[in-house]
């Protein structure tokens, strides 16, 4: 091949990664942020055997995910609440939310419960109903207890809409009225050890695995932070959130990007300059390998639209493994001394190239036919880099070494041949030693699935969890049930089987709490058993109405009150129009031709073999643990990956008999 010619095909090798390089470019910067991934669920396959799983997953996550919750504390009540109004006057300032919640909106609590007031014939607590249906019930003593309870701390309903005080007992035990949090000041406080506490909570303007929406709201919670602390200094505050963990997941892996990128660098570096003598080779040999990593880069963004930091991790890796192909050929070039042809020099070569890789995208083929999307993207990005760093020695590199090198470093040149002749003499009892040695390593050597092993997250972010979690009852599970059923009702009434297993371990103390629907929105058949308990009751409406005057309601109210009766129960439809309802929505799935769906989501405990059993011989209830079931997918495809490994080893071997005799092909797959 004549110089023109290797000429001719460099340029157009240049031009195409030019193309390459501004491609990639596009692709990062275009939407103003960079593509890049730190969700790390994201990139790990469907796990659950039930259609409606996954989706509940994302659902879930979606309702947790995409908000923060801060608590302000201090002694002093005036304090708290006074530093609590600042933290979100600051927040509402920086404009790096889309919404903040400190200070309650003005809202009527009559509006809020009035929509129940026409289901209150249905909705009795399973006290009530018990007592109704028992001989000898005095509905007299039940009114004169209503009219002499005191003040109500929690939603309360106004006498004369609840004179017998049913619907009341029936909200006390609704999630809203449990939470330690309750309006004080047009605030949400809990009071806990003399100190007083208030949330405030603020919702993100996108995801919490998103840069853009990272970096400018971290920013402003700290300047609002640092603010508070000044004006003031008693104050603390702790944080919670998915942000968190996103951010820090983030800046460990930038951190291992960075520093396994530059250790390699700076490592090739120094070998190529003491070994060659001369910055020119170095240059070349990192020009090939920023070609396939920019190469590797662009195919995956194409692919799969964003990348995942744990890729670029892989990738920075990946700089000593492609920079051996530019190194084949320097290394060439240098052996030949003045009698150095360009041309001639890559043919010499291109064998072991070729056969390097060959084995290379065969083994990454294999990694990308698991069913992990990282694991996917990480066999293209490798062999996308591996393959443009190795056809730039073709078809690059020969039009820029056209003149022969300087010769090697002597010392090095004699060191590699001291070690070739020791091996020659040595190498099998070598070999053998060095096994001895490892021996007890490899009988002591095991395998630990679990996911968590691959996040770390900061001590102090989930002692701050924990707290808030504490004392405010909020907090954010990876352990839900999902309960599925044919219609509506068959997911209620499994549902509210579910709830009485969970009562028994709250009862126990094995459990501090849970969430569900279903004692939300009652079966049809419960709420009409309330109903005919009441039915008695109401027979005699002027009775009625004569018993509530004499206790000293109005005729009017009295009237009002009873000619309310018979109501209708509430249904789903109903429900989920309740404003009450808004923060629990989420809890409930239409799946369409799947069915119907019911979270419950369990507080308080997270031993996943105390859950799994209280909902053991459950139709339709299942645990859904998704750390759990990755890390048994894990503990399964290694057990895959290990057949996968042997599979490699013989489709290589026959490849390397052939190439290089199978008297030293032992060697070569050793």
């Amino acid at each position: 091949m004549t110089t023109l010619s290797l000429r001719r095909r460099a340029i157009g090798f240049a031009i195409a990664a030019l193309g390459v390089v501004l491609l990639c470019a596009w692709l990062l910067f275009s939407r103003g942020t960079a593509p890049i991934q730190t969700d790390l669920l994201a990139m790990l396959p469907a796990t659950e055997r039930h259609p409606m799983a996954e989706a509940a997953v994302e659902q879930l996550a979606r309702a947790n995910g995409d908000r923060i919750v801060l608590l302000v504390e201090d002694a002093d009540d005036a304090t708290a609440k006074g530093a609590a109004r600042a933290l979100g006057q600051a927040l509402e300032q920086s404009k790096a939310f889309g919404t903040v919640t400190a200070t309650l909106p003005p809202f009527d609590l009559d509006r809020l419960l009035a929509p129940y007031l026409t289901h209150r014939f249905y909705l009795l607590s399973e006290a009530d109903r018990a007592a109704l249906s028992a001989p000898g019930y005095d509905p007299a003593q039940v009114l004169a207890r209503r009219l002499n309870e005191p003040f109500l701390a929690g939603v309360g309903l106004k006498l004369e809409d609840d004179p017998f005080g049913w619907l009341q007992h029936w909200l006390e035990q609704q999630p809203w009225s449990r939470s330690p949090l309750l309006p004080e000041d047009d605030l949400l406080v809990a009071h806990d050890d003399d100190r007083t506490y208030v949330l405030v909570t603020a919702e993100l303007r996108g995801s919490s695995y998103d840069d853009a929406v990272q970096r400018p709201t971290l920013a402003a919670l700290d300047a609002a932070e640092n603010t508070l602390h000044k004006s003031y200094p008693s104050v603390r505050m702790s944080r919670a959130g998915a942000l968190f963990y996103a951010a820090s997941a983030r800046a460990d892996a930038e951190r291992d990007m960075h520093m396994v990128g530059l250790i390699s660098t700076l490592g090739i570096a120094l070998l190529l300059l003491a070994i060659f003598r001369s910055p020119g080779p170095l240059l070349l040999a990192f020009l090939s390998t920023a070609i396939g990593v920019v190469s590797a880069l662009t195919l995956t963004l194409l692919l799969f639209g964003q990348i995942h930091l744990l890729t670029l991790v892989f990738g920075a890796a990946l700089l000593g493994e492609a920079v051996d192909y530019s190194i084949q050929y320097l290394a060439a070039r240098a052996n030949t001394g003045n009698d150095w042809d360009a041309a001639r020099g890559a043919r010499q070569v291109r064998p072991a190239l070729w056969l390097a890789l060959g084995t290379s995208l065969l083994g990454y083929a294999l990694l990308g036919l698991m069913p992990f999307p990282a694991l996917r993207q990480m066999a293209v990005f490798a062999m996308a880099g591996m393959l443009a760093a190795c056809l730039s020695v073709f078809w690059l590199l020969p039009a820029l070494l056209q003149k022969p090198s300087r010769p090697l470093a002597p010392s090095a040149t004699a060191t590699a041949l001291g070690l070739q002749k020791l091996a020659a003499r040595a190498g099998w009892p070598a070999f053998v030693l060095l096994a001895l040695i490892a021996l007890p390593g490899i009988w002591r050597l095991g395998h630990d699935d679990d996911i968590h092993l691959l996040i770390s997250p900061p001590t102090d972010v989930v002692a701050q969890e924990q707290h808030i979690r504490q004392i405010t009852g909020l907090g954010n599970g990876t352990q839900f049930y999902l309960v599925h059923g044919a219609s509506v009702e068959e997911t209620l009434q499994r549902a509210e089987a579910l709830d009485a297993r969970l009562q028994a371990l709250t009862e126990r103390g094995q459990l501090q709490s849970w969430l569900s629907i279903s004692t939300m929105l009652p079966l049809q058949a419960r709420q009409q058993a309330g109903h005919d308990a009441l039915a008695p009751l109401f027979a005699s409406p002027d009775r009625l109405k004569a018993q509530l005057q004499q206790a000293g309601f109005r005729a009017d109210a009295a009237a009002r009150y009873v000619d309310a009766w018979p109501g209708r129960p509430l249904n789903l439809a109903e429900w989920l129009k309740l404003p009450l309802s808004t923060p629990f929505r989420y809890l409930w799935m239409d799946g369409g031709k799947d069915g119907y769906g019911a979270l419950v989501v369990p507080q308080g405990q997270d031993d996943s073999s105390r859950l799994r059993a209280a909902a053991q011989g459950l139709p339709g209830v299942e645990l859904i643990d998704k750390p759990a079931s990755v890390s048994e997918l894990f503990g399964r495809y290694r057990h895959y990956a290990s057949l996968w490994l042997l599979a490699a080893l013989i489709l290589i071997v026959p490849v390397f008999g052939w190439r290089y005799g199978w008297r030293a092909m032992p060697r070569v797959v050793a």
